[in-house]
């Protein structure tokens, strides 16, 4: 397969729990539940991490719920973004977001795999185990982060009470992609798979999903899922090789101004 994959049916009851497993593989410290909502306030660069996610229709009419997530934004010092996804609650959300002037954006697809389906992938000698800490390091650093959102990083990532595994390769004591794997269930979530932009054609970004995908089986998973813009056709393409399948969108919706 050469392009990105199709979207593939897949069962509802499976899609709210993929929508779960992302959810709750990155948990910032500052976050808060309002009325079926969980709104999220972490100052880093991960809009997953910032955003009000409308889980549940709740009890509060609806432009006077939108209009208390936006006091709360903006007291955190924060733009009122919000993520929509095919199970925002209330059904018209996202109509009256649009009437409020929030525009859409950042169009990213969850892409989904069943590991048990697809010829086991192999570990590649390339790549090494780090610890979290160190792993947030290099990734900062790959992907040259200021120091403040570094820190967001960490603290959701050590907010987490998931098994992950955090791979790195290096060359001559220099990292070249990094990559990590949060583990629930049976599932497991690819997450930051970056490589130094002038390393790219080498192959780190399949060494590192093969590896990561390795070892998952060998831990029990059976599903793998991950996010990634919908434009990104050259990441689309290699998950397609590992036989991941578009599972459903999300994107987002701000103000002008406030789209970052």
């Amino acid at each position: 397969m050469t392009g990105p994959p199709p979207e593939a049916p897949i069962a509802a009851s499976r899609l709210r729990r993929i929508e779960e497993w992302g959810l709750n593989s990155s948990r910032p410290p500052a976050q808060l539940l309002y009325d079926g909502w969980l709104l999220r306030f972490s100052p880093g660069k991960a809009k997953r991490a910032r955003c009000v996610n409308a889980l549940e229709r709740g009890t509060i009419g609806l432009e006077e719920k939108i209009s208390q997530c936006e006091r709360h934004y903006a007291e955190a010092g924060l733009p009122a973004i919000f993520r929509v996804t095919p199970f925002s609650q209330p059904g018209d959300l996202e109509a009256v977001l649009e009437a409020r002037s929030y525009r859409k954006f950042d169009l990213t697809c969850v892409e989904a795999a069943d590991l048990a389906a697809m010829p086991p992938p192999m570990p590649d000698p390339r790549v090494e185990g780090a610890s979290l800490d160190a792993w947030i390091r290099a990734v900062g650093e790959l992907r040259g982060s200021t120091t403040g959102h570094v820190a967001a990083h960490a603290a959701r990532l050590q907010s987490v009470a998931l098994r992950s595994r955090q791979v790195l390769v290096r060359e001559c004591g220099k990292v070249l992609a990094a990559g990590l794997a949060i583990a629930e269930d049976e599932a497991v979530g690819l997450f930051d798979i970056v490589v130094d932009p002038g390393q790219r054609r080498r192959g780190l970004a399949r060494a590192v999903v093969s590896t990561l995908l390795s070892q998952a089986i060998g831990d029990g998973a059976r599903t793998a899922y991950l996010q990634v813009d919908e434009g990104n056709v050259a990441a689309r393409a290699l998950y397609a090789r590992f036989g991941f399948f578009t599972a459903y969108h999300y994107w987002y919706r701000a103000r002008e101004g406030d789209q970052h």
